[in-house]
């Protein structure tokens, strides 16, 4: 009888042991933009991609940045660099952007312009398979 239940607990404590020792907690980087920032550029970095499929690439859980614009910005540029084919996914007060890259920002996924004042979760998307690691780097210099 003890023997059954051992049989029966320990595959399954082994199994819950490995999903839980190989399982990443994305904690997004939080950061407070206010005018004049500095320094400038502000550069984060971390891993695109994820296993939540969107209509920006494969996306993480939850966002990999967390910016707060504590003043409206009449511009404000964010570019992302990385291997494979990186996309940035922006949900804030104006509602939910995905940015591609293109031939006028260098093949890097690039927005610029005006920022209202608040909160925006960022993503880094992935449009081809697996994750890289990528440089997103915040300014307002005009190019």
């Amino acid at each position: 009888m003890k023997a059954g239940l051992l049989l029966k607990l320990v595959p399954t404590a082994l199994a819950m042991s490995f999903c839980l020792t190989n399982a990443k907690e994305v904690i997004a980087q939080q950061v407070k933009i206010s005018p004049n920032f500095k320094p400038d550029p502000i550069t984060l970095t971390g891993t695109s991609g994820g296993s939540n499929r969107s209509n920006c690439g494969s996306i993480a859980p939850k966002p990999n940045q967390v910016i707060q614009i504590t003043e409206s910005l009449p511009y404000l540029r964010l570019t992302v660099e990385g291997s494979g084919q990186p996309t940035l996914l922006i949900e804030g007060p104006g509602g939910r952007f995905c940015v591609l890259a293109d031939n006028y920002s260098g093949k890097k996924p690039e927005i610029t312009g005006f920022w209202q004042a608040g909160n925006y979760s960022l993503y880094v998307g992935e449009l081809s398979q697996g994750q890289y690691n990528y440089t997103l780097s915040i300014s307002q210099q005009k190019k």
